[in-house]
């Protein structure tokens, strides 16, 4: 842990010197474009509180095989064609703030620009906030069960944004004014990496409750569930869509960035890179059922 840490800070202390060699030389960067936004945001302020809640490793059938995830599919709805963007973890959870993999293949600390959908709304003054397991105040050594590679927010601008707090937050959140996004990050037991999907499950069976019993969910609430990547090796994983008046299975086809589209679009600011062309599920949310 002592080593990965200290990995992490001799990248972020050399990141300056090499942007300024790329400056100078005009070198292309190694990775892909980042996304950029064109489209101005709406006026008008968000229209739902959003909760997202991201699992690990696990395939859409054994996901669905567990009692209490299976329960709430019954109850409201699942994605049913929903896919992730391959292995490994990171660039999953990059898809899902920015638009973009940036081209990362690996879970090792990038320094990526300052964007993605935390930078988005703090510019639009749209509260949020990641509530991360394990977090103890820094982003880049906080100690297990918590994982920087499950936390994405840092790697835009290559600081820890004072939107991440400590899950224990939430539930004084949850009784007051929530923030209108919430991403819920567990540690790497209760998310089901290092403890398998039905921990996680029996972990959604105490969490979950908390935010459906909330106000902010029963009056305007979405809650998101999705896993990072599926261990099956078929890019297939469920995405949980739980509203008040959502019911069904939608099959359209659905991956990471339709997610952050639909986030964007409830939130009403400008979609993010490859989000701009990902299906959204808002169609879906204001008509309560699925639809074609």
């Amino acid at each position: 842990m002592l080593s990965d840490i200290a990995t992490i800070r001799s990248v972020r202390a050399i990141v300056p010197v090499l942007l300024a060699l790329a400056v100078a030389t005009a070198c292309q960067p190694a990775v892909q474009s980042g996304p950029r936004s064109t489209v101005s945001a709406s006026p008008s302020g968000p229209s739902r509180h959003v909760f997202v809640i991201v699992l690990e490793n696990s395939s859409y059938q054994q996901a669905l095989a567990q009692s209490y995830i299976s329960s709430l599919a019954d109850q409201y709805a699942v994605a049913s064609n929903y896919h992730d963007l391959g292995e490994p973890s990171l660039p999953n959870y990059l898809a899902m703030t920015s638009g973009s993999t940036w081209g990362v293949s690996d879970n090792e600390f990038h320094a990526l620009p300052a964007t993605g959908i935390g930078n988005q709304l703090t510019k639009a003054r749209v509260s949020w906030k990641a509530y991360m397991e394990g977090f103890t105040g820094d982003c880049f050594d906080s100690p297990y069960p918590y994982a920087l590679k499950h936390n994405p927010f840092p790697y835009y601008g290559d600081e820890c944004p004072p939107n991440i707090v400590p899950m224990t937050d939430l539930v004084t959140d949850l009784n007051g004014t929530p923030p209108w996004l919430s991403w819920i990050t567990p540690g790497l037991c209760n998310d089901g990496h290092d403890c398998g999907v039905r921990t996680a499950d029996r972990w959604l069976s105490r969490f979950v409750p908390q935010i459906t019993d909330s106000t902010a969910w029963k009056k305007d609430g979405v809650l998101f569930i999705t896993w990072d990547e599926s261990d099956a090796g078929d890019n297939h994983v469920p995405l949980l869509v739980i509203a008040p008046k959502m019911r069904g299975e939608i099959t359209t086809r659905l991956d990471h960035y339709s997610l952050l589209a639909t986030i964007s679009d409830l939130l009403r600011v400008p979609r993010l890179g490859l989000a701009k062309q990902a299906t959204s599920l808002t169609r879906q949310l204001q008509a309560g059922r699925p639809i074609p």
